[in-house]
């Protein structure tokens, strides 16, 4: 059958739904998001959308509907998250007010999957454990004990398949790993086998609460109200229902990380803390040259320097002016995604063309015991590194 594209935060025309679910045996639901987004709200995500496409997969005789829920989803949870995927299940499972029960010959028979936290080299929440195990000082949330039950993508991929090929299918299934352990085990795995060191340190939960409850202020933080209390609620499971589905022992957290995989694992992890923290390091410089040019440095200096390349008096003075003023624009450009590749590439002349004043006019500068010169030969090689890693440039464009 052709594929269908759906928004699930718009309204569905039902005879479209209908005509596609035509001849269709079972369907796999599994969108769903962590973070609401303008319209993408967890209740039309989680319920509004995928019960339009229920209503039109009933309609059609469907047979079976798996649905990929999350541990720990209840219709009553105070956390939006866990309550919008509740909302859901419950429909599937006692029938959405208007008389249809699960059961019925008009209903598809329904499987619940819920699975703990999935690990997926690609997948959001691996990629942000990575990174937190790539840090030198790795932090953790209290001191890591609250418990975590991580099931692989590859297993529960093999759970979804069984799920639509099998005669018999369970109402609800647990999708967990083979052992629980402290989120202190589960990040050491990736420091483990990303080579990345055992060093942590442990984060008081009452402070990052306090982070968490300002964090909507200030824009989109690692750090989530919501998730703290999932974390803290932890996320485990009778593993045994799950080990039994599959037929075969499901991976331990110990057998995730592959040779392969840790080296690539470990150079994206490095990469996404690294490039924003060399992005501030160069505001910060650039806007600190500014100020200590017209503030600090003494001015009868720097109107010395300038004599040197030919500039005296006025436009001495308004090539100073002039230089700090450009400074403070490259380094507050730096925070606007949308013109930074530009900035990068008039930091490297800018950059470029000091050094070649300085080259001419002033040679002595290159034997200053400091090297303040010498300097600019690391700095070109990061804005250029920054130029072709920065994900507003090139094929990772966002």
């Amino acid at each position: 059958m052709d594929a269908l594209a759906l928004d699930l935060t718009a309204a569905l025309p039902d005879a479209q739904l209908r005509k596609a679910m035509s001849g269709v045996e079972v369907v796999v639901n599994t969108v769903g998001i962590f973070l609401e987004s303008g319209q993408q709200t967890f209740d039309a995500v989680h319920v509004n959308g995928p019960r339009a496409v229920f209503e039109a997969a009933r309609a059609a005789n469907v047979r079976r509907w798996v649905q990929l829920s999350a541990l720990g989803a209840d219709a009553e949870s105070p956390l939006p998250y866990f309550a919008s995927k509740g909302r859901m299940d419950a429909i599937l499972r006692d029938g959405d007010g208007d008389g249809h029960v699960a059961g019925s010959r008009s209903q598809p028979e329904v499987a619940i999957v819920k699975p703990s936290l999935v690990f997926a080299p690609e997948g959001a929440s691996t990629r942000w454990f990575a990174q937190l195990a790539s840090l030198p000082l790795t932090p953790l949330p209290g001191h890591g004990r609250h418990a975590v039950q991580p099931v692989h993508l590859d297993d529960l991929v093999d759970a979804l398949v069984s799920l639509v090929e099998s005669p018999e299918v369970p109402r609800v299934l647990h999708a967990v790993g083979p052992q629980s352990l402290p989120m202190r085990d589960y990040l050491q795995v990736f420091k483990r086998a990303m080579a990345t060191g055992r060093a942590f340190v442990a984060i008081p939960m009452r402070l990052l609460r306090r982070i968490a409850a300002v964090a909507p202020r200030i824009g989109r933080l690692p750090v989530d109200a919501d998730a703290l209390s999932m974390l803290e609620a932890g996320s485990t499971a009778d593993a045994a229902p799950f080990q039994r589905w599959l037929g075969l022992p499901a991976r331990g957290a110990a057998a995730f990380i592959g040779h392969d995989t840790a080296g690539r694992m470990r150079r994206d992890a490095v990469l996404a803390w690294t490039v924003p923290v060399m992005r501030l390091a160069l505001t910060a410089m650039w806007i600190a040259t500014a100020v200590v040019s017209l503030w600090v440095y003494p001015r009868d200096l720097s109107l010395a320097m300038l004599a040197q390349v030919g500039l005296h008096g006025g436009a001495a003075v308004a090539a100073l002016w002039a230089g700090a003023l450009a400074d403070v624009a490259l380094g507050l450009g730096m925070l606007l995604a949308r013109i930074r590749t530009a900035v990068y590439a008039l930091q490297l002349l800018l950059v470029a063309a000091y050094t070649a004043i300085i080259t001419v006019w002033l040679p002595v500068q290159w034997a200053h015991p400091f090297g303040p010169v010498l300097k600019n030969v690391p700095l070109l090689a990061m804005i250029l590194a920054l130029l072709m890693l920065d994900r507003t440039h090139g094929p990772d464009r966002r």
